[in-house]
């Protein structure tokens, strides 16, 4: 099957569902010059993620780890939302029933107009005091105080799933409610390597419950012997044209 009969498949398929399931990972925000932080990306001063990106690394020096996220918060402020971003903002004004569920941090699929996204990884943008919980929404950059705190004194933390922490239970909440009913229609799998096996999970879910599934990566994964179609190009190549010739 050819690169033009992919398309256009998806394209029909689109237009007879009435309910889209969307993951995506950092390969999306790969496209718009964000970093994956993995593998040599991931690598800041010398430390690895796992150091500055743990409770443990948090506890033994907050400064360092509130260093790197001032960093990497200045680094997504510069970028901006790419086609696949605005592609999938575009999908789901056409359907009442659409949930996209992001690994990534960044807040760019929001700044392309996207509505219904879960953060299963939180956001950069919020921060959350380490004594009572309380999350709070912070987009300056860069930050003035480091490491930051809370107006009752204790230290902030970046609002986000680190090294040894499991997801927030509201996020998958949101999202076993909107698969578990076996009406999704149409998924796509967009930009991730698919290593966490909630990813998988949750692809395997709705293609039982016989879900178009389409993936669109540079490489293959784990997903891809399951999947009815797959891309292996850019999500801003693919997602646009498929857009196109729905709208």
């Amino acid at each position: 099957m050819n690169y033009n009969e992919k398309v256009k498949i998806c394209v029909d398929r689109l237009k007879h569902s009435k309910k889209i399931f969307v993951i995506t990972g950092a390969g999306v925000s790969a496209e718009s010059g964000i970093p994956t932080f993995r593998g040599k990306d991931g690598y800041w001063k010398n430390q690895s993620p796992q150091k500055l990106a743990s409770p443990e690394g948090f506890a033994e020096d907050p400064k360092l780890v509130w260093e790197w996220y001032d960093y990497r918060r200045r680094l997504i402020k510069g970028c901006e939302p790419n086609p696949a971003h605005y592609s999938l903002s575009k999908l789901e004004r056409k359907y009442d029933h659409f949930l996209i569920a992001t690994q990534n941090v960044d807040g760019l699929h929001q700044r392309a107009s996207s509505l219904n996204v879960v953060e299963i990884h939180g956001s950069i943008w919020e921060v959350k005091c380490t004594k009572d919980g309380k999350v709070e929404k912070n987009t300056e950059t860069p930050l003035k105080e480091l490491p930051l705190r809370c107006s009752c004194g204790a230290l902030m933390r970046p609002n986000v799933v680190w090294f040894g922490e499991t997801l927030p239970e509201k996020q998958l909440r949101e999202i076993y409610d909107f698969i578990k009913t076996g009406d999704v229609d149409f998924t796509f799998i967009i930009g991730t390597s698919a290593l966490f096996y909630y990813i998988i999970d949750w692809a395997q879910t709705v293609k039982n419950y016989g879900s178009f599934l389409v993936e669109i990566n540079l490489d293959n994964t784990a997903i891809s012997s399951i999947a009815d179609i797959v891309f292996l190009n850019q999500a801003g190549i693919i997602l646009p044209e498929i857009t196109k010739q729905f709208i």
